[in-house]
């Protein structure tokens, strides 16, 4: 069984009289530990697909299991509950809190669990190493720039070791330097914390950094490319008691 699997999967909106269906009937299996893009047009379903995923949108029918979990069927209390214990989101216009700083940003995933602050201080200083931005820990966004930004919002993604990280084109608003240095930074996170990566993106160029392509087009899927194999080598500061996995 595959870490998450679609079946038949359909999301459609109601637009005064009008039906719009950017997902429809959709196969779909994702290997645990893979790196897959998403391309197609604008409307395709890429971001619906996302969103399902992330468990921020829920399907209109059809079943999305993810690590045995069927999401579709959970309350909104409990799929609430589980984003916040399996998903990090990677936003292109970064989503960061412009009165806190790098730190308190990358920080407040961690705020609705259960840990000590010398936990939390672990685990953010962490994600802050890997994402190469710890020197910035005590900036504000607008002290940032937009490379920095994405960085700090990638340690905020992953700092509560998610399993599946989702990323909505994490590179559209930087320039080509930049956006080399995300996609190379996403690649490995995807391989030193192996979690499942799903990302987004307009851009041919940038789908060299998965292992997997999928491109959709009006809900469906158009072509399948083979699954690279992802390492899973651990960050243990980021595991849940700090405690390393064996390699």
């Amino acid at each position: 069984m595959a870490f998450i699997e679609c079946r038949n999967l359909t999301r459609t909106y109601t637009k005064g009289s009008t039906t719009i269906t950017p997902l429809d009937d959709l196969d779909l299996d994702i290997e645990e530990g893979s790196f897959t893009a998403l391309m197609g047009p604008s409307g395709s379903g890429k971001t619906t697909l996302l969103n399902l995923v992330a468990g921020i949108d829920t399907p209109t029918s059809g079943s999305l299991v993810i690590g045995g979990v069927d999401i579709g069927r959970l309350s909104r209390a409990k799929l609430a509950r589980w984003r916040g214990e399996n998903i990090g989101y990677i936003f292109q216009l970064y989503n960061l809190v412009p009165v806190l700083t790098a730190y308190e940003n990358v920080e407040l995933p961690l705020l609705l669990h259960n840990l000590t602050r010398g936990e939390r201080h672990k685990k953010v200083a962490a994600a802050l190493e890997l994402s190469g931005i710890a020197d910035r820990h005590d900036h504000f966004p607008r002290q940032l720039s937009g490379g920095q930004e994405q960085r700090v919002a990638i340690a905020r993604a992953i700092v509560t070791n998610p399993k599946i990280i989702v990323a909505d084109e994490p590179t559209g608003d930087l320039d080509r330097n930049s956006a080399a240095e995300i996609l190379s930074l996403l690649r490995r996170i995807n391989v030193e914390l192996g979690g499942t990566l799903l990302m987004v993106t307009h851009d041919p160029k940038t789908t060299q950094y998965a292992g997997r392509t999928l491109h959709l087009d009006k809900g469906k899927l158009l072509e399948k490319a083979p699954v690279a194999e992802a390492g899973s080598v651990a960050l243990h500061e980021l595991r849940p008691g700090g405690a390393a996995c064996p390699e």
